[in-house]
């Protein structure tokens, strides 16, 4: 009988560590399906998606959506949302190039933009915690601000960056064979997985996504956590500029256009909760691949850019739903079992 009670009691810790596994790792066993059927396909397609040079450019176009979708699900995993950061981009980018223009160190030139982004995280993240203005109206009155302020100091031109500057490694140097801006992405990742996931700082930000309130009587500075995030969301958004005006060699308002709804997509096909209180870097870093894999596999598959955004639009539109539902049923299932 004991036995008996022993084995039962053993299948029923079983089955709830079955479920427990599957409902924390769910999202990102997912993800990483998805985004390995992505690629088997599209190499099937084209011979070309799985060379050496393609994989390689892969990475560094990707670098600059990957650094801000790590910063944005500490952003998401809060339970806010910040639409403003393809402004930030576009006006890091441009103010990049015109002061590189005007004769300023390179190293100047980084360091001031980064500030910049820091600071305009911080003066969002400021009106979201202390003055308790919603994040979505905030972050979007953002994004027409800092747009239109790109605008202003470019007139709608082209800054051009001097090739001899080497300012323009930042975007098309190499690193052991490696291409420098995903080297930057990478320890960007790894920065963030230690942060959310090993650090009293990550445990705020998840506890103030589940339950800002019961945060604050546990004694967390829900407003300092809540302002830092967004500072972190501007200081991204500000070194993917950088890169991507280092790649392309110019400055533009026009740069980023839309690129919040790519971040905020990875992050969400990720498995991060876009009402907070869980997020996952894993999960973030497979989704922002996902989401570069399908753009560069539909180019090279010679699909009409007419119909891109709207096949890419349906395959983000599968996986999530394979997010939500099949792997949710799934843990159902075991722990039905």
């Amino acid at each position: 009988m004991t036995d008996a009670i022993q084995t039962a009691g053993g299948g029923r810790s079983r089955g709830s560590a079955t479920a427990d596994f599957l409902k924390a790792q769910a999202p990102v066993v997912s993800i990483a399906l998805f985004f390995m059927v992505m690629v088997v396909s599209f190499g099937m397609v084209t011979e070309a998606f799985t060379s050496h040079v393609n994989l390689l450019n892969l990475l560094r176009q990707s670098a600059p959506l990957l650094i801000v979708a790590v910063a944005m699900t500490f952003v998401i995993t809060t339970g806010g949302i910040d639409l403003s950061v393809g402004s930030t981009v576009a006006l890091v980018n441009a103010l990049a190039a015109i002061l590189l223009q005007a004769a300023m160190p390179w190293p100047f030139v980084v360091m001031a933009v980064l500030l910049l982004g820091g600071l305009v995280g911080a003066l969002q993240g400021w009106l979201v915690a202390s003055e308790e203005i919603p994040a979505f109206i905030v972050t979007l009155a953002g994004l027409s601000v800092l747009r239109g302020v790109a605008l202003l100091l470019t007139q709608g031109f082209s800054i051009p960056i001097s090739p001899d500057s080497w300012f323009v490694q930042l975007g098309r140097g190499w690193f052991l064979g490696v291409p420098l801006p995903a080297v930057l992405a990478v320890v960007t990742a790894i920065a963030g997985w230690v942060a959310l996931s090993q650090t009293t700082f990550g445990r705020y930000v998840t506890a103030i996504g589940a339950n800002a309130e019961a945060a604050r009587r546990a004694g967390i500075n829900v407003r300092r956590t809540t302002l830092l995030v967004y500072v972190l969301t501007g200081i991204a958004a500000a070194m993917a500029g950088i890169i991507i005006a280092a790649r392309l060699g110019s400055g533009s308002s026009n740069a980023a256009v839309g690129f919040e709804l790519e971040v905020i997509a990875a992050v969400v096909l990720g498995g991060t909760a876009l009402l907070g209180g869980r997020g996952t870097i894993v999960g973030t870093v497979l989704g922002a691949l996902t989401i570069a894999v399908i753009g560069n596999g539909l180019i090279l598959a010679h699909i009409s850019p007419f119909f891109t955004q709207i096949v890419t639009g349906l395959i983000i539109l599968a996986a999530i739903w394979l997010n939500t539902r099949a792997f949710a049923r799934l843990g159902q299932r075991s722990i039905r079992a």
